[in-house]
């Protein structure tokens, strides 16, 4: 088979103009919730896209943690197209194989006790909004409160937004479901002490990605565990951004059982798919029929794209290469000396950068063939696609000196001409390359 990435043009070459024609006819048609597009893609292959002149850029974003086996991925291309060329969508009224097979397999993978049960949604954040109506179904008499943290992202629907801590998303859209409150981020004597019989649930992510990509301390889930389970609250535990292999383990809260997991971004390897687990009977039996539901969650193909993609993972032992290419970078990015600190667990990666350059450094970034984003002045985060091989990474690393040197020139008045420094990425990780990128 030859390599369809070897059919791309290398980064920074152009072809044709035509991506100013289509962003004009985004600007006339679709609504401006998202702002200008940076690019019009309109193809990609491994950890590779191309946009509509032809340019090529390394994705080090993967559809913000989505593309866990980059694009156009074989197995998952076969999956999906012998799914929908065999049985698409059913209807809730009916079930498939694939679908009874996928929530099998994310019970096993959660280390689940028996009478767990799965819900599948379309996203992270319906995921969180069928968590957020099981907190509410554990509510009685004077227990009404349901916790998150100070930074949270949960989502931007009505009732994960009511999660959500950031102002900005949420004062535009208010009143919210009541009831929430948030906590001061990683404080263990103060989640301790909110939490009493009038907590209904406590809602957390192991890693806030979008706050910058905050880890919580040691101690923080096991201590939130022990205070939920005292008072009779629920455990809910927000995976949509680390789960399923992001931080190198199928799940960054792995040895703390809660009682209910929301999963999407990785799990269907960029078909829209999310879920809910419940751990045991007591969680899973808190929405009956009729409680809830979903048109497309879990429909056969999404759940084929899904099973495609825990199957890669696995057989490829990617969580293996997803740990070494991951310190790999974040020792590399440390020794920089435009960085302040690295953050993240595998290939979620946040970098604080010593000056409030990083919307520039995105842009210069992009500019030099390199996909990132920015979650605040001065933090870069890598989500890359978990296929990334240290090779890839390499070029990052050898690249982000020199852009970052550019933004700050550009931002002193100082003329960018004078010498940019390079630096030449060490020893790459020994384990660099196990996974076959674009290989099923």
């Amino acid at each position: 088979m030859s390599n369809p990435e070897s059919q791309l043009p290398q980064p920074g070459t152009a072809a044709a103009d035509g991506q100013g024609e289509w962003l004009e006819r985004y600007d006339s048609s679709l609504m401006g919730v998202f702002g200008a597009p940076q690019r019009v893609l309109v193809r990609g292959s491994g950890c590779y896209v191309q946009d509509a002149d032809g340019k090529q850029y390394l994705d080090l974003l993967g559809g913000i943690a989505v593309n866990a086996l980059g694009h156009a991925h074989p197995a998952l291309v076969a999956a999906v197209s012998e799914q929908l060329g065999t049985l698409g969508h059913i209807s809730n009224f009916f079930t498939s194989p694939a679908q009874i097979q996928l929530a099998e397999r994310l019970l096993a993978l959660a280390g689940a006790p028996q009478g767990s049960k799965v819900f599948f949604a379309n996203s992270g954040t319906e995921a969180n909004e069928a968590a957020f109506k099981l907190a509410r179904r554990n509510s009685g008499p004077g227990r009404t409160r349901i916790l998150a943290l100070e930074g949270a992202f949960h989502g931007r629907t009505m009732g994960a937004l009511a999660l959500t801590a950031k102002p900005a998303y949420r004062e535009p859209f208010e009143p919210l479901p009541g009831g929430v409150e948030h906590l001061p981020f990683g404080d263990i004597d103060a989640l301790v002490a909110a939490v009493d019989e009038t907590v209904a649930a406590v809602f957390l992510e192991p890693i806030q990605g979008e706050a910058g990509v905050r880890m919580l301390p040691a101690g923080y889930l096991q201590a939130a565990r022990e205070a939920t389970r005292a008072a009779g609250a629920l455990l809910v535990i927000d995976e949509v951004q680390t789960g399923i292999g992001r931080t190198g383990k199928w799940f960054a809260s792995e040895g703390v059982l809660p009682d209910a997991m929301t999963l999407a971004k990785g799990l269907g390897g960029g078909f829209p798919v999310g879920a809910l687990i419940t751990f045991g009977g007591g969680p899973s039996g808190l929405l009956a029929a009729g409680m809830h539901g979903t048109t497309f969650g879990g429909n056969p193909v999404a759940a084929a794209a899904a099973l495609a993609t825990l199957s890669v993972l696995e057989s490829q032992d990617v969580l293996a290469s997803v740990r070494a290419t991951g310190e790999y970078l974040r020792r590399e990015l440390a020794a920089m000396d435009s960085v302040a600190e690295v953050r993240g667990e595998g290939l979620l990666i946040g970098i604080e950068l010593r000056d409030d350059v990083a919307p520039a450094a995105v842009a210069a970034a992009l500019e030099a063939g390199y996909i990132i984003n920015s979650t605040g002045p001065a933090t870069l985060r890598l989500a890359p696609p978990l296929i990334l091989t240290a090779e890839q990474a390499g070029t990052f690393l050898a690249a982000l000196p020199g852009i970052l040197h550019s933004v700050r020139t550009s931002a002193s008045g100082t003329s960018p001409s004078a010498a940019t420094p390079s630096t030449t990425p060490s020893t790459t990780p020994s384990t660099a390359g196990t996974t076959t990128e674009g290989k099923p």
